[in-house]
């Protein structure tokens, strides 16, 4: 919710801050409680919104939901994130769409010569979709918390596994698994954050 002002200087009331920040925890463990297709798609329909360079959007989402697509998702996994992702309701493989600019015509409308300027670079066409998609997973994880789950992404997985097994045509790279549900309360405290003074510098 949104208050004119506060005495932090931000706009975000207190409790908004704790359900974004303070008090939201990277999941390990999910109770039972299933994510379906509606609450995803409010999550995105949020979360689309972020900024990226030139509106590109290149993040894609895979939703592993049958039990053949976790079987297969599983095998590429490490051991410790395979248990963890089948402890949880909804695992998404998020992926960058190194082909994006066949859409900017539609998504960057006033520069439709983008998309012929980036089609035979297909180095720096990687490097944008990775950053931009890298960007909106940050998003993705804010949306997820803020539709009242938990995030759990994960990066132990045999990447070039994944792009075979799921992206076969070459266009997509997987980027990150993230599972998602509502979370177990964690047994543990709050790792450490660094101070404002040891991460900001004035020149």
């Amino acid at each position: 919710m949104l208050s004119a002002s506060t005495a932090s200087g931000l706009v975000l009331d207190e409790a908004a801050q704790d359900l974004l920040f303070r008090h939201a925890r990277s999941a390990t463990e999910f109770t039972g409680e299933p994510v379906d297709d509606e609450r995803l798609r409010a999550v995105y329909e949020l979360v689309r919104f972020g900024p990226t360079s030139l509106n590109q959007q290149p993040l894609r989402i895979v939703a592993v939901r049958s039990d053949a697509a976790r079987a297969r998702l599983a095998r590429h996994l490490n051991e410790r994130n395979r248990l963890k992702a089948a402890g949880a309701p909804l695992v998404l493989i998020l992926a960058a769409d190194t082909n994006f600019h066949e859409r900017l015509p539609e998504v960057f409308p006033h520069a439709p010569q983008s998309r012929e300027l980036l089609a035979p670079d297909v180095a720096e066409r990687v490097a944008q979709a990775r950053f931009n998609a890298i960007l909106q997973i940050g998003y993705l994880i804010m949306g997820i918390r803020a539709a009242g789950l938990a995030a759990g992404p994960m990066i132990g997985f045999d990447a070039d596994g994944v792009n075979r097994d799921f992206f076969p045509d070459g266009g997509l790279q997987a980027l990150l698994v993230m599972n998602v549900g509502s979370a177990v309360p964690k047994r543990s405290p709050r790792l450490p954050r660094l101070a404002y003074e040891d991460v900001v510098s004035v020149v």
